[in-house]
């Protein structure tokens, strides 16, 4: 179990960067075997995946702030931390954690609003596996 639940870490982690990893198959996976272990499998794969999106965060805070405009900066810039609720979204959820660190937005603020949106996707596929199998 502690095996499985690693590698749902490492699932989580890498679906948030540019690296290809499939969380929602391996939480589902990882259900399927360990079904009484949801709450854990939950914790395990929204933090892991809630890093994933804060190390693209971190890599952008440190690069110099240059004139830089396109529609997805103007969009972070006029909503701000709260649009990073929507980076569990496929595509653009990972532009969103570069361009919050590149425009220095508050960390702890992206850190809150990048883990809520992940634990509500999971939640939701949670939500789906329970009703599916019961």
């Amino acid at each position: 179990m502690l095996w499985s639940l690693f590698l749902l870490a490492v699932s989580g982690f890498t679906s948030a960067t540019i690296l290809p990893g499939n969380s929602e198959v391996a939480f589902l996976l990882y259900l399927n075997y360990y079904p009484n272990s949801w709450f854990i499998a939950l914790c395990v794969v929204s933090f892991a995946n809630t890093l994933g999106s804060m190390s693209s965060y971190l890599i952008t805070y440190f690069i110099p702030s240059q004139k830089f405009s396109t529609k997805y900066v103007e969009y972070v810039k006029k909503y701000g931390s709260p649009l990073l609720f929507f980076s569990f979204v496929p595509i653009i959820g990972d532009a969103l954690p570069l361009i919050a660190g590149w425009l220095k937005l508050s960390t702890f603020w992206c850190i809150f609003f990048i883990a809520l949106g992940k634990i509500t996707r999971y939640c939701i596929i949670l939500a789906g596996f329970i009703l599916f199998n019961s």
